[in-house]
């Protein structure tokens, strides 16, 4: 049996050249009105993943 990357893991995660993995910041899907244009670009921005739950995720993504 063919085995899956888990997609949820698929979608909310990517892997840069360097290794690194990035992941999208949360906070920014609604009720953006009362949220400052500064903190708006602050969360457009991708973060990268702490070594703490980096090879946890790894595994997930079958890499």
């Amino acid at each position: 049996m063919k085995l899956k990357r888990k997609s949820s893991y698929k979608k909310r995660f990517k892997i840069t050249s360097n290794g690194f993995i990035k992941r999208k910041k949360a906070f920014k899907n609604h009720i953006l009105t009362k949220k400052s244009k500064k903190r708006k670009r602050r969360l457009s921005n991708f973060s990268i993943i702490k070594n703490s739950i980096k090879r946890s995720i790894k595994k997930n993504l079958f890499l």
